[in-house]
């Protein structure tokens, strides 16, 4: 068998693997959730150009920023809910 120490590090190598692996994956959906971000902020871009006209203007921009702020807040918040309506129902099983 293997000795006291080698045991140990042997766990701390399955748990270092795992938390690397975590950590990849961690990275890995948020790359994936930029990439999504990105696509859709040219789509807003685009919705803003056709409503707005010229894009570049500069208060087409400041419409646009405070649009997707809000947007950003009210999303955070419902799924900030969601998240804590899931963990109640977790803790009542």
């Amino acid at each position: 068998m293997f000795s006291k120490s080698k045991e140990i590090n042997l766990k701390n190598r399955g748990k270092m693997r795992t938390e690397v692996i975590e950590k990849l994956s961690a990275l890995i959906i948020a790359a994936f959730g930029l990439i999504a971000a990105l696509a859709w902020n040219e789509s807003i871009k685009a919705v803003f150009a056709a409503v707005f006209g010229e894009a570049g203007t500069i208060g087409a921009l400041f419409v646009y920023a405070i649009v997707v702020t809000i947007i950003a807040v009210y999303a955070a918040i419902k799924i900030g809910q969601a998240a804590e309506k899931a963990k109640s129902r977790e803790g009542k099983k």
